[in-house]
């Protein structure tokens, strides 16, 4: 067969951003360079959530996970020489998305571009950021509101942009099976395109230019066939969707176009040099078919179940892509698959799957009921729970962790405090100044009266982008945005999902879940209380609640009474709760790098309290230099992605609760009384 001329390769992205938006800058100056063909800017958690990089909540946490953008200052430096009307970019930002388009913009005007010829993508998916990612900000209809108001602004004023790329990424990494990973999000964008049907801003002709400017940012894991089948599934649920729910008959239109970032929750801290092939897997399920080939791809580096990754291993992830895009023969042939009795079977079984789980969410009135009742983040939290007992158990086998965990020294992790990319905390104090020096510098009046006219605005149903790039180009900050926004819509405190889970590890006898269930319960008659009470505590606006969701469901089974309030809490919140409910343990979970900070303030505030006594434990992406300050610090013990049994966990706790009671550790008290 002869081959056929080479397609076009899909954009080459990394997600990065970090420090300041000089230094991020200078990073995507340095990648572009090296053959990435668009960006993917990674925002900071302040930035995500609307807050000012000064405000009590972004303490520890400014330029940690992406680039402060706090101002139109910061969105000029960020694009310096960088011409935005030849460049695709991608923003993973939600509930802050409408400020920050209206800041890049602005950027783009003042640098002489045809804004309607800006391509690129928003996330801006709300939905799922209150089922797995935390960094919502408003109730689920003002939520919506600001989605509509930027699809239909974007359509009559950016049509090349994507306003929002309906996201099922962090489902996965919620725990979401394919079928569920197909369903919710589809259910996210029926609600989306129904909200901007019903909203009279885009005419009914119009809805088919709606349509085609939506996008979907998927996840891909190892199981690289049934992901690919997902895909095929995918590509065929949209365009039975968009033909019978909304009429629309241009075949362009109705393409489905998504971006991908492979998965970052099956990437380990034990032998991390695997995950280079778990990364070209999970590539491979969204680039060998054809018919259900990413538009976009990004992948995660090596190293990110350690901390931070560097330019270096950022380089390695795009060299992989270049790699099969250029140097393999993929690219000069139609899709591979076609005919596969194998992937056809698969593919119909997960669309079957998908279409009944879609009808179940409709049936509730949608999946903005489905996130209110709780339901959408208990089937997540289950699911999640269930794969990780079939980890513990060894069906699932994860190489170097479960399994195969032998292993010669690592040379890439011979020096682990360069291993990952740290982040200089001068640059904070940077990014304060800069805020400060910015305050200083602009009109107030201005900025007073471009707040004022936009929560005007928020009380009426007229379109919010235009006082949202006024806001921008009088200097509002982007915690001004966000509060004025506030006092408006309020915030919003999502399910955790933690109460309605089923119970995933069954307490058979003799089994260690049982075990620790007998000690839980010994250790409580000894202490004289009816319960054991551990407080989950997610400190800062790391809103990665997965792992302190599993911790706080396989406590509770433990026979623990688990005191968990969520997410986006201050130290003083956490040390209040801790007293209030009389805790025996604090478990702290922070994955996005703000320990240093956070903790030691609430082990400070404890022993203020006077329960200094009370263990604090802590869990999260922790290098190894960092698990020794802690513990200097007063942490009684560190657990990172390398300590993957639940159970083990659990009952390690346990024994910390003894301990700071003087009572023998558990295993001891039992062998000394058999």
């Amino acid at each position: 067969m002869a081959a056929q001329e080479r397609d076009r390769p899909w954009l080459m992205r990394t997600y990065a951003g970090h420090s300041t938006a000089s230094d991020s800058n200078a990073l995507y100056r340095r990648n572009l360079a090296k053959g990435q063909t668009g960006l993917s800017v990674a925002f900071d958690l302040p930035t995500q959530t609307g807050y000012d990089s000064d405000h009590v909540l972004a303490r520890g946490e400014v330029g940690r996970v992406g680039v402060p953008v706090g101002h139109l200052g910061d969105m000029r430096t960020l694009f310096d020489g960088i011409p935005l009307e030849r460049t695709n970019t991608s923003m993973t930002i939600n509930a802050t998305a409408m400020w920050l388009l209206a800041l890049y913009q602005v950027v783009a005007e003042e640098q002489g571009a045809d804004v309607a010829k800006l391509t690129g993508t928003t996330q801006n998916d709300i939905v799922k950021e209150y089922l797995s990612r935390g960094t919502h900000v408003f109730p689920p209809g003002p939520s919506v509101r600001l989605i509509t108001d930027m699809i239909a602004y974007t359509v009559a004023h950016i049509p090349k942009w994507n306003p929002i790329n309906i996201c099922s990424y962090h489902l996965q990494e919620a725990g979401a099976t394919p079928v569920q990973e197909i369903a919710y999000s589809m259910c996210t964008a029926i609600a989306v395109l129904d909200a901007v049907r019903d909203s009279g801003q885009v005419p009914a002709e119009r809805m088919g230019e709606v349509v085609g400017r939506i996008s979907f940012f998927v996840n891909a894991g190892v199981r690289f066939v049934e992901e690919m089948c997902k895909m095929r599934a995918f590509n065929r649920l949209w365009e039975k969707v968009t033909r019978e729910r909304y009429g629309i008959e241009d075949a362009k239109q109705r393409r489905f176009r998504y971006g991908v970032q492979v998965n970052s929750l099956g990437l380990t801290e034990a032998q991390p040099e695997n995950n280079v092939q778990r990364i070209v897997l999970e590539m491979l399920a969204v680039t060998l078919s054809k018919d259900a080939r990413a538009r976009a791809v990004q992948l995660p580096a090596w190293n990110e179940a350690l901390g931070l990754p560097r330019p270096w291993d950022q380089q390695w992830s795009l060299r992989i892509q270049q790699v099969l895009a250029y140097e393999s023969d993929l690219l000069e042939y139609g899709d591979l698959f076609d005919g596969s009795h194998v992937v056809e079977a698969k593919t119909a079984e997960l669309l079957a799957g998908a279409e009944a789980e879609i009808a179940k969410v409709l049936g509730m009135g949608g999946v903005i009921p489905a996130v209110e009742s709780g339901y959408l983040k208990s089937e997540l939290v289950a699911s999640h729970a269930e794969r990780r007992a079939r980890i513990e158990a060894g069906q699932d086998k994860i190489i170097g962790v479960n399994c195969f965990d032998s292993t010669e020294d690592s040379p890439l992790t011979a020096d682990l405090d360069t291993a990952i990319m740290v982040v200089d905390p001068a640059s904070e104090r940077s990014v304060l100044a800069n805020l400060d020096a910015w305050r200083g510098s602009r009109d107030e009046a201005a900025v007073q009266d471009a707040l004022a006219r936009l929560k005007e605005v928020a009380a009426t149903d007229e379109n919010l982008m235009e006082a949202t790039l006024a806001c921008a180009r009088a200097g509002a900050t982007t915690g001004e945005w966000s509060f004025a926004l506030r006092e408006v819509f309020g915030e919003y405190r999502a399910p955790t999902g933690v109460g309605g889970a089923p119970v995933a590890v069954a307490a058979e006898p003799g089994g260690e879940l049982a075990a620790v269930r007998a000690a839980v319960a010994a250790t409580a008659a000894e202490l004289g209380t009816g319960k054991l009470r551990l407080l989950v505590g997610k400190p800062g606006l790391d809103g990665h609640s997965n792992g302190a969701e599993q911790i706080a469901v396989r406590a509770r089974d433990a026979g623990f009474e688990v005191v968990y309030q969520g997410i986006r809490l201050t130290p003083e919140q956490i040390v209040s709760a801790a007293v209030a409910e009389d805790v025996h343990c604090v478990g702290l979970s922070i994955l996005s790098g703000a320990h240093p900070e956070l903790v030691p303030d609430v082990i400070q505030r404890l022993g203020r309290a006077g329960v200094e006594d009370v263990p604090v434990i802590v869990g999260g992406i922790i290098p190894a230099a960092d698990a020794e300050v802690l513990r200097a610090a007063g942490v009684a013990a560190v657990f990172t992605p390398k300590d993957f049994g639940i159970t083990t966990i659990i009952g390690r706790i346990v024994d910390e609760i003894r301990l700071a009671n003087r009572l023998q550790p558990w295993a001891a008290a039992t062998a000394a009384t058999s």
